[in-house]
């Protein structure tokens, strides 16, 4: 089969749970040990435990005015754009700014901001209701400020479509440079999913782990003894680049993206589809997408989020897309938890490093799978694993699928 194209990985910029940048992400997502606490944050609440950024100081990342006139979610997004910049060794003032876009996912607006100001409004306090209420948790407001921040002045917008709104980000940045309209995406994503609202509503839904005493052992990818996720938090963005302009400026290449697939359920509002149908509608379509057959991808990052229908339909569609027998899987939600809109991207970074080092990182909590459903997921340690593509799956809300197919350089 013949690809439709790639574009270049020329930068990575990553703030999770695991860490702020790729170094020591990858060092502790190869620990495959479950980061999960007791959020003081959630206190009180039927589920109050979440794997939180730990030790980040949005003051002494972007200044006291920055940082106050924007939420955590932005917060997250300016500084991996940032990181992501410096790695890619990107000056702006040597390129042509209408020529690079940024194009992000983000699953929701700031619950944090709007539970504050409609409390103020609920009590009669219109007059109180900061002026910034809107601007500051508008979902594309992580956009424009990274347009602001860097002088970006190409096409710059968010996608939302739910947990996979950071793959499907990446897959719309690498349709924009493949189209000509830019040389330069700035792409990921990002969400900071802690807010009391989200974590009461998950609750209700019975979409969250319950193991609240031991929250290390909560999140359990495709184990039989799953219950649910832990919310998460972060954000991940990606350079992307046309191949000819990254060689024209001597770039380092770190990956290339070569296929994106999605696909709709068309099925139900929460969940999924429960043969898999358009999770696996979505890898096909990117294994074709990339000029590949299920047999030369080495690693799938999963979707995983420990929900039991969830990682059932998903088992099911990787089985049914690999012909019985897939590659070495990953669950990366069981060690950082689940980033909502911000977790396609991170896990698509995280594919990044998988193919440059030639290592899949263990899937934590996994001691037994669904009889019938069994995949060869990594536990335990770090595999090494010979390698030259790899696929990164996300679904969502509203049946929204996405699936990614990257290659080393």
């Amino acid at each position: 089969m013949t690809a439709r194209g790639e574009v270049a990985v020329t930068g990575l910029g990553l703030v999770t749970a695991a860490g702020h940048d790729a170094e020591s992400v990858w060092k502790t997502m190869a620990a495959g040990r479950s980061l999960a606490r007791k959020d003081p944050d959630l206190a009180d609440l039927p589920v109050d435990i979440a794997c939180s950024v730990p030790d980040f100081d949005p003051l002494s990342e972007l200044g006291i005015r920055l940082a106050g006139r924007l939420d955590r979610f932005a917060h997250l997004a300016l500084a991996a754009a940032r990181r992501a910049l410096t790695d890619a060794h990107l000056d702006m003032i040597s390129l042509r700014p209408d020529r690079v876009a940024v194009v992000l996912g983000v699953g929701a607006n700031s619950l944090q901001t709007y539970v504050k100001e409609f409390t103020r409004l609920g009590e009669g306090r219109a007059r109180s209701v900061s002026p910034l209420g809107l601007p500051r948790s508008v979902p594309n407001i992580v956009a424009g400020e990274i347009a602001i921040d860097t002088g970006a002045r190409g096409p710059n917008f968010t996608v939302s479509s739910a947990c996979a709104s950071g793959t499907t980000a990446i897959g719309v940045a690498r349709d924009l440079l493949l189209s000509g309209a830019c040389d330069i995406v700035l792409s990921g994503g990002s969400e900071s999913a802690r807010s009391r609202m989200s974590a009461a509503s998950f609750a209700q839904m019975r979409a969250l782990s319950t193991r609240t005493t031991h929250p290390e052992l909560a999140c359990r990818p495709f184990d039989t003894d799953r219950d649910g996720f832990v919310l998460g938090e972060g954000a991940a963005v990606l350079v992307l680049e046309r191949p000819d302009h990254a060689r024209a400026r001597g770039a380092i290449v770190r990956g290339r993206l070569r296929g994106y697939g999605a696909s709709a359920d068309a099925h139900h509002p929460t969940a999924p589809h429960p043969e898999g149908a358009g999770a696996e509608q979505a890898i096909r379509q990117a294994l074709v997408d990339a000029g590949c057959t299920p047999g030369d991808v080495g690693h799938i990052n999963a979707h995983g989020t420990a929900t039991r229908a969830g990682d059932a339909a998903e088992a099911l569609a990787l089985l049914r897309a690999f012909n019985g027998a897939p590659p070495a899987v990953t669950a990366s939600k069981s060690v950082i938890g689940h980033a909502l809109g911000a977790a396609g991207a991170i896990e698509a970074a995280l594919t990044v490093l998988a193919l440059e080092r030639q290592e899949v990182p263990p899937t934590a909590n996994l001691t037994q799978q669904d009889t019938g459903r069994e995949m060869d997921i990594v536990t335990a340690h770090p595999r090494p694993v010979a390698m030259d593509l790899a696929l990164s799956t996300s679904c969502g809300f509203g049946g929204q699928n996405a699936a990614l197919v990257f290659a080393t350089p």
